[in-house]
């Protein structure tokens, strides 16, 4: 059998990176699509609990998601019963966005599902390798703090 096709490209790191967070995010997808929910509205449920109750436009560039997307995304939310919008206490022109009881139950399973992905993903490490590994990807993401 020949060798993999374009050795050297498959060994930068920019693309080994881009393999594993490719089969992380399908991980993270299926584990969030069995619980009914999809990736970004993961991420705004996420967002909708950590800082509501939170203004539309503030939720949008808090998660850094376009308005017209936003819209979208929170109209499906409250379509399910998992976010409510009413005015904003702080600005009456304004809705804000807080989450329902099932929208943080649901939210939990996901997280827990999320979790459950994100150690499948990196099952091939040590716990050791782990915490290392997650320190080297937060210093050369510039999030490490």
């Amino acid at each position: 059998m020949a060798d993999a096709p374009l050795p050297a490209i498959r060994s930068l790191p920019s693309w080994l990176l881009g393999r594993a967070a490719a089969r992380g995010r399908a991980l993270v997808a299926e584990a969030l699509a069995a619980q009914g929910l999809k990736m970004w509205h993961h991420v705004v449920l996420s967002a909708v609990r950590d800082l509501a109750p939170v203004a539309q436009a503030d939720l949008g560039r808090g998660v850094r998601l376009d308005p017209k997307d936003l819209v979208g995304i929170l109209n499906d939310l409250q379509s399910a019963g998992l976010v409510v919008r009413e005015p904003d206490p702080k600005d009456r022109r304004k809705n804000a966005v807080s989450l329902t009881e099932e929208g943080a139950l649901l939210l939990k399973r996901c997280e827990k599902a999320a979790r459950k992905a994100n150690d499948e993903l990196l099952a091939p490490l040590t716990a050791a390798e782990r915490e290392a590994f997650l320190g080297m990807l937060r210093r050369i993401s510039g999030t490490e703090g």
